[in-house]
């Protein structure tokens, strides 16, 4: 089950480093997305930190399968937040779907991780 395991951290991080990073640098087109889902430029900042946080967390969880896990509920949990203020925004299905799936797929992580110790 590594293969896997390997494949959706790598998958995962990867798509949240290239969403932490305009969060963190304070990126206009950004700034105007959160805006536009009732989220101040601290809230995004903050956001940002947990999913570079999470980025290492989920690098770090191919060392150590507890650090693994625990990355991959918080980025589900984080992700679920997101289907909400996408939801409350009333964005388009696609663009509340993508963080359903990634969420999905962060939770399926937690469970390999899981079963494969």
């Amino acid at each position: 089950m590594r293969v896997p395991i390997f494949s959706l951290s790598i998958i995962l991080a990867s798509v949240l480093l290239g969403v932490a990073v305009p969060k963190l640098v304070g990126q206009a087109g950004m700034r105007e997305r959160m805006a536009h889902l009732g989220v101040s430029a601290g809230r995004t900042r903050v956001i940002g930190v947990l999913e570079a946080a999470a980025v290492a967390g989920l690098l770090l969880g191919l060392l150590w399968w507890p650090l693994g896990v625990a990355a991959a509920v918080g980025v589900a949990l984080l992700l679920l937040g997101a289907v909400g203020f996408h939801l409350r925004a009333r964005d388009p299905f696609p663009m509340t779907v993508v963080p359903l799936v990634f969420a999905l797929a962060a939770a399926a992580l937690a469970v390999l991780h899981v079963l494969d110790n």
